[in-house]
């Protein structure tokens, strides 16, 4: 059984994506029970230990030759975050805010959000400010890939929600999306959700950057993300689609993330 998905997995390093779905709907380990191949959520493709692990190895080597393959980035994140995942579940469950955002499951898309008004909203807002950065950097939330691979309904949601408060992410803290950027976001996500990708990222990604960027980062970028990532309430506990309103300055202060250096 085995060979079945060894093969397909050392294609991951093209642009064929869906080889890594071949991978995982054609092969069925003897390890699982019938149970196990169920299909818990629109999209969920069953795994087991072994695939999984499979999986992993595969998407973190693609992930490693093109930082870019966000696809292979969303694999290696479902494939090694599960007790990560179970810690962010709790603490949102152990937040009034957290719990309802578990409960309702909103998804932040274009189709959820009101332009309009968030255009019309005053410079400093934390919508204003969000729409800036999507408008700059020319990013979609619509770019997120569905979690697939996440063998738990409520564990796949706090995924998906960390996927799609990425972006906010990046506007809460002050940083654009290029390579230095993303890196100091990483160190956040990093220290923040304890996932085994975002570690990764903190830790491979400052190999691509140059001299002086790396400078910027070890000395000045990086230990303020470690420290606002370990100190601030949980992101995923606030429902930011109730506060769009909210100035930048005031949700930065209520969630303990000081200002970028």
């Amino acid at each position: 059984m085995l060979p079945r998905v060894a093969k397909p997995l050392l294609r991951l390093g093209n642009r064929h994506s869906a080889v890594l779905t071949y991978a995982c709907v054609n092969c069925r380990s003897k390890f699982t029970d019938s149970r196990d191949h169920e299909e818990l959520y629109p999209g969920h493709i069953p795994t087991s230990p072994i695939q999984k692990a499979l999986l992993a190895v595969g998407s973190g080597v693609a992930a490693l030759q093109d930082p870019y393959r966000h696809d292979m980035v969303a694999v290696l994140g479902e494939t090694t975050g599960h007790l990560a995942l179970v810690n962010l579940r709790d603490r949102m469950r152990n937040d009034p805010e957290g719990y309802v955002i578990l409960t309702e499951r909103p998804r932040i898309r274009l189709s959820t959000l009101d332009l309009q008004k968030m255009a019309s909203l005053p410079e400093g807002s934390f919508g204003r400010e969000y729409l800036t950065f999507l408008e700059d950097n020319h990013v979609t939330p619509d770019s997120r890939v569905d979690v697939k691979f996440v063998d738990n309904t409520e564990l796949a949601y706090v995924m998906q929600r960390y996927r799609e408060v990425h972006d906010l992410l990046h506007t809460l803290l002050g940083m654009p999306t290029n390579m230095l950027g993303e890196v100091t976001v990483k160190w956040f996500e990093a220290a923040q959700t304890g996932l085994p990708m975002c570690a990764l990222g903190a830790l491979l990604g400052p190999l691509r950057l140059n001299a002086s960027r790396l400078q910027s980062l070890v000395t000045s970028l990086g230990p303020w993300a470690v420290r606002n990532g370990r100190q601030a309430r949980c992101v995923f506990s606030v429902f930011y689609e109730r506060r769009w309103e909210q100035s930048l300055e005031d949700l930065r202060g209520e969630l303990n993330i000081q200002p970028p250096p």
